[in-house]
């Protein structure tokens, strides 16, 4: 029995799963902005929850900690279950689960229940970021369109932290600290909406093998243990116990995990998804790329807000060049030039122009200009991460099965997020340890309090450069890395969009030429 065709000669199938998805691509980009600006958001609002519900200072960061700790241990789980149960099921389920989770947190009377909230925000966004990422691998195959999707995905994957910087200034400033929660459920309502009635996921792109329940309990201990391990290292010491016993968890559940992977029939994550060696190469530099970018906007927000006097909607607005340069980087220089050249002559030059503009931060002092040095230095990070962000994501599921594209989208995603929690533990030491040094050999010449205080303001700054170099480090790392493992050479603009995509399980998203 034939395939059916539509008019314009291709299978139908196809067809029917390619309608709207340009409406469909507006709905997920949605999706993702509430996602990465929630991991920011919180953060501003952070001392007036803090100072309303009488949470102590030792339990302040669990705010932070609970979502992230959720959100990294079962990100992979979240993206099998996308395989399993179809994407746009677990989209939608994400979704309104998320906005369920922000209602509890906004109302949140007691420490408890705000934690327990970002506790599941951070587990119904596991399941909605894999599977939002993985909607776009199985819905834009023909080469031209995938990058012009890749490059608004990018864009708002790499801006979306300094928006929520800028919106989380705003309610705080101007209603209260609840509405950082609250936002959420219009965007979470208005997304699921769209994508129940516009999305059309493509047929017979499922995983129906069991699942693989040592893989599940390995992976998200191992993954919990390591994001744990880091958070604790911000705020106890690398030499504490319990942070190296953390450590050495994760090393043994995650090296049992890749052994159960390696022998199990159906395995959680399969050894394929990132032993390719162009997916290899985008997740590590990709992680890499975050340690800096999470540095950044953490040391940048403390420079502006206590060295500098900006309220919260000032520091918010600050971050506005960076996200013009990435929107600029990933629509306008990496959507255009995917097709033309290969990935690696994207990646590599955006992470080395972004590393030139972290490296103008090094110069950082106490009456540095914004207009001579900020904005510059935040329109080529900007810039640099924008155009390398944007071939990554689309490499990082080109090529897969359809079968496996949820669980290879939330590779992408734990690389973010493990990335995010080394970036803040490893390089918030630094400034520290920097800060520390500085002030016990400066403050015994400060004889009066404004010396003393100039002399501590001078300590922050001196911090924060020092740890700016380690970024500027990470991130010529992570241009190494691209330039070196990623081989792919420009999509094959010959293939046909959607051609048998979706038909038979094991038909495969077009490949990039190599």
């Amino acid at each position: 029995m034939g395939i059916p065709m539509s008019e314009t000669g291709t299978p139908a199938l196809a067809a029917d799963a390619n309608s709207n998805r340009w409406k469909a691509l507006a709905f997920i980009a949605l999706a993702q902005l509430m996602v990465v600006l929630d991991a920011t958001i919180v953060n501003i609002a952070l001392p007036s929850a803090q100072q309303d519900l009488g949470i102590s200072d030792g339990n302040r960061q669990w705010v932070i900690t609970a979502y992230a700790l959720a959100f990294g241990g079962l990100l992979l789980f979240g993206g099998r279950i996308a395989d399993l149960w179809g994407r746009k099921r677990t989209f939608v389920t994400g979704l309104i689960g998320f906005a369920g989770a922000s209602a509890l947190g906004g109302a949140a009377q007691g420490e408890a229940l705000l934690l327990g909230a970002r506790a599941l925000q951070g587990a119904f966004g596991a399941l909605l970021a894999p599977a939002a990422l993985s909607l776009l691998a199985v819905m834009f195959t023909d080469a031209k369109e995938r990058a012009k999707a890749f490059g608004i995905y990018g864009a708002i994957a790499g801006g979306g932290g300094a928006v929520g910087l800028i919106l989380g200034g705003f309610l705080t400033e101007y209603l209260n600290w609840r509405w950082t929660f609250y936002v959420n459920i219009p965007f979470a309502v208005i997304a699921a909406a769209g994508a129940y009635f516009v999305i059309r996921e493509p047929a017979g792109g499922r995983n129906r093998s069991p699942l693989d329940i040592p893989g599940v309990v390995l992976s998200t201990l191992g993954l919990v243990s390591l994001v744990y391990g880091f958070t604790r290292a911000e705020s106890d010491g690398w030499s504490d116990s319990v942070t190296i016993g953390l450590f050495v968890a994760s090393a043994v559940l995650l090296a049992a995990f890749v052994l159960v992977e390696s022998r199990v029939k159906a395995p959680l994550l399969p050894l394929r998804v990132v032993t390719e060696r162009n997916r290899g190469g985008v997740y590590l530099s990709l992680g890499l790329a975050i340690i800096a970018m999470f540095g950044l906007f953490l040391f940048l927000t403390y420079y502006l807000q206590i060295v500098k006097g900006y309220s919260p909607v000032k520091t918010g607005f600050a971050f506005l060049p960076m996200i013009a340069g990435m929107i600029t980087g990933s629509t306008q220089i990496g959507a255009r030039l995917m097709t033309r050249v290969p990935a690696r002559l994207l990646m590599g030059p955006g992470f080395l122009t972004a590393a030139v503009g972290m490296l103008l931060l090094t110069q950082l002092e106490i009456g540095s200009s914004y207009a001579g040095l900020l904005l510059p230095a935040q329109l080529l990070l900007g810039l640099g991460m924008g155009t390398a962000f944007m071939p990554a994501m689309s490499l990082a599921t080109t090529g897969v099965e359809p079968r496996d594209a949820g669980v290879a989208s939330a590779m992408v995603n734990t690389s973010q997020q493990v990335g995010g929690a080394i970036g803040t533990a490893l390089l918030n030491t630094i400034a520290a340890s920097a800060t520390t040094s500085y002030v016990a050999d400066h403050i015994a010449g400060a004889t009066t309090k404004p010396q003393q205080q100039l002399v501590h303001l001078q300590g922050l700054v001196n911090g924060y450069t020092n740890a700016i170099w380690f970024a500027v480090g990470i991130l010529v790392a992570a241009s190494a890395i691209a330039l070196t493992f990623v081989n792919a050479g420009r999509p094959d603009l010959s293939s046909a969009a959607g051609q048998g995509e979706g038909v038979e399980d094991e038909v495969k998203i077009p490949v990039v030429a190599h």
